[in-house]
């Protein structure tokens, strides 16, 4: 699939005015190519996107023809809308890649043209943001159907927000027990008090904010991003086993494990280190021996996405705790409140020691393998330009 090209910008200032107003979106360029033969590639953005929404999962679509499936999706303009249909589907040929086209958008794009599309009640809408000027016409005096949609989602929006604000703010000052005397304690018992289930896939907490709690300490300790595993198909080691294997060591026990932070400079222990690898846009583990070594990678745009999926919105949550009688006790002190991590921030914060990456392999505790990216306080309001302090 062809890389999408670099946003003008004009569509740069469209995107940050449709995150502004809280809409969690996915972009497509519509290639020439597309445009004539009516069928885009449904990138890996994208399907996490529709997957994500619950627009559709191309994972369980059979290929052909006669298993394309159809939503409603709606065209919008700065004057009106288009209302139309969206199709998806996997061809028999081409290892059945995922393919979508939205009915009647020819008559609304050009080639090379970049839309953005989102899910909102039961309608997949597209703008085309290299022509529609969003802000303009979002504060426009004239009610056009793309300023209402645009209106509601942002009301919609700021509403859960201050909702979840109200349920901490509401338990002011309370003691709670903690379920559990470990590091999760906390985290599993404000799920518990918002009624919302323990969370370790990919998707947001409460209703698309991200919840992220920690016990107060200083500004030397590491907030936890996200946790990905490296893309082993284009990694030179297939698994963290493979890792332990080649670069572990031995507990007190004789259990070769491997736990260590790895940062851009300077190697660990072991002599692991990342380089931010922009010619290829992936992020290296490396281990520097004789000659360097090559370990596992990531892609960076995957990365990006999985930053922007997990913290679109987020409310980091400071707790005091006390001991007693063996037990943890904790009450809410303050909450940081994030929206809209800048991206182009990311690699440069890995390259200066400021988002560091935890690998906890082959644990004796029989935990499964994590790759934690983990934030320094001081590179926090680097990457979340906007936030908001409450005390509670």
């Amino acid at each position: 699939m062809v890389n999408m090209r670099p946003f003008t910008e004009f569509e740069q200032e469209n995107l940050k005015f449709l995150i502004n107003h809280n809409v969690r979106f996915t972009q497509v360029e519509v290639t020439p190519t597309g445009l004539s033969k009516g069928i885009l590639d449904s990138t890996a953005p994208m399907r996490a996107y529709f997957l994500e929404e619950g627009v559709h999962d191309y994972s369980e679509q059979l290929q052909g023809q006669e298993f394309k499936q159809m939503r409603n999706a709606i065209i919008l303009t700065a004057d009106s809308q288009c209302i139309t249909q969206v199709s998806f589907y996997r061809p028999n040929t081409k290892k059945g890649d995922p393919r979508m086209w939205i009915y009647k958008l020819g008559s609304h794009t050009e080639g090379n043209d970049i839309h953005v599309l989102f899910y909102f009640a039961n309608n997949l809408y597209s703008i085309n943001i290299t022509r529609i000027d969003i802000e303009k016409c979002y504060n426009s005096v004239i009610i056009t159907p793309l300023k209402e949609v645009l209106m509601e989602i942002n009301k919609i929006g700021n509403t859960v927000s201050e909702e979840l604000l109200g349920k901490f703010r509401s338990a002011s000052g309370q003691w709670f027990e903690s379920e559990i005397l470990a590091d999760t304690g906390i985290g599993r018992t404000i799920e518990s008090f918002l009624g919302i289930s323990m969370n370790s896939d990919k998707t947001p907490d409460y209703k698309g904010i991200e919840l992220k709690s920690h016990r107060e300490r200083n500004s030397s300790k590491k907030n936890v991003l996200f946790t990905q595993t490296p893309d082993w198909d284009i990694s030179a080691l297939k698994s963290g086993r493979e890792i332990v294997a080649k670069y572990g060591y031995l507990t007190d026990e004789g259990k070769l494990t491997y736990q260590n932070t790895v940062q851009c400079s300077p190697p660990n222990s072991q002599l692991l280190f990342l380089n931010v690898n922009y010619l290829d846009d992936l992020l290296e583990i490396q281990a520097m021996r004789k000659q360097k070594e090559d370990i596992a990678v990531w892609r960076l745009v995957k990365l990006h996405n999985r930053l922007l999926t997990k913290h679109h919105e987020t409310f980091w949550i400071e707790v005091e705790n006390k001991i007693n009688d063996g037990k943890e006790y904790f009450r809410y002190k303050r909450i940081e409140h994030t929206k809209n991590p800048n991206t182009g921030q990311f690699d440069v914060l890995l390259e200066q020691n400021l988002i560091t990456v935890d690998l906890l392999l082959c644990r004796p505790s029989g935990n499964g393998d994590t790759y934690s990216f983990k934030i320094k306080k001081k590179g926090m309001p680097l990457l979340f330009p906007e936030s908001i302090l409450y005390d509670i």
